[in-house]
């Protein structure tokens, strides 16, 4: 089984190259993948699952392709 990795908000805007805001809008309308809160209280850390990130960004890079 491959290891799971927990990503920051702020390695995903790294990662993604999106602001902290833009990144909560698209969340929001759900066109990027959800924060899992590690923790039962509202101020919880909250991460992405680097996997779904990963999947995110191919799927951005194929609709470019298809656009195209």
């Amino acid at each position: 089984m491959a290891v799971k990795r927990f990503l920051t908000k702020a390695q995903v805007r790294e990662i993604c190259s999106l602001s902290f805001s833009e990144i909560a809008r698209r969340e929001k309308r759900m066109q990027f993948p959800s924060r899992l809160r590690l923790g039962p209280h509202r101020n919880s850390r909250s991460v992405y699952i680097e996997d779904e990130i990963a999947d995110w960004m191919e799927q951005q890079i194929a609709k470019r392709r298809i656009d195209s």
